[in-house]
């Protein structure tokens, strides 16, 4: 069995065959799926979803390209259900910052508050933190070794800096359709460096779509390819990568 730790299924992409992906996912064994908190304005659809479907569950958070459409008050609306399982996907992105300098200085200094703010809301609540790094992996070090979380959380979509591995007593690391890329040399080559006991599968659905299916829409379903590059890097069996992977998962997410 298997669980995505990381689908947008709260996605407009999915809108259409929702029912479809979610029977194609367990068809094949993926047992669970968590919805990342990413757009304030898809959270009621993630818990719509969540309520629908026992096996979905959802988190509350802002992704640092909303940073401006921060709420608190909402995610706090629906941190206690029971089907919110984690704060995020919250973090740094230094990506597609403004190009001025001034501008650039301001956004960074939104980001970082507002990824405080969730790592305090985060512990305010007892909830796991889901963490997103993108260009940014200084300062979010910096921040989470400042600011330690009481349940620890996962680096979603793991970018290969080895200077994060300084996080792996409190954090496990999400890998996705990243790694089966011909062009992931570097967390192909980082990746052995990571506990077993550390590793969470994830796809990012519909983003970051597994080869063969680069170009496609991804969706949970495709977790099995991921598993399967992840036992061939781990040197031991899928069904051993599965078992390791969601026993990983239902210990931080309480699932």
């Amino acid at each position: 069995m298997i669980i995505d730790t990381h689908t947008h299924l709260d996605d407009k992409r999915y809108d259409d065959d929702l029912d479809l992906v979610i029977s194609r996912a367990k068809e094949i064994g993926i047992e669970s799926f968590i919805i990342p908190g990413a757009d304030p304005s898809s959270l009621q659809r993630a818990v719509e979803i969540s309520q629908k479907y026992e096996s979905v569950y959802f988190a509350v958070g802002v992704h640092p390209y909303d940073a401006s459409n921060y709420d608190r008050e909402l995610l706090e609306k629906y941190i206690t259900h029971d089907k919110c399982v984690a704060v995020g996907e919250c973090g740094l992105d230094y990506y597609r910052l403004p190009t001025e300098q001034d501008e650039i200085e301001t956004e960074k200094k939104l980001q970082k508050e507002i990824f405080l703010d969730q790592i305090e809301l985060a512990n305010k609540y007892n909830k796991p933190l889901i963490v997103h790094i993108r260009d940014a992996s200084s300062d979010s070090l910096e921040i989470l070794l400042s600011h330690p979380l009481k349940k620890g959380g996962v680096l979603h979509c793991y970018n290969a800096s080895e200077s994060l591995l300084k996080l792996k007593d409190s954090f496990y690391y999400g890998i996705g359709g990243v790694v089966t890329f011909k062009n992931a040399k570097k967390l192909i080559n980082v990746y052995p460096k990571i506990p077993l006991e550390r590793l969470l599968i994830e796809t990012d659905s519909p983003y970051l779509t597994p080869h063969p299916h680069r170009g496609e829409r991804n969706e949970p379903s495709y977790t099995k390819l991921v598993a399967q590059k992840m036992a061939e890097l781990s040197g031991i069996s899928t069904k051993e990568i599965e078992s390791i992977t969601t026993k990983n998962a239902k210990e931080l997410f309480g699932i």
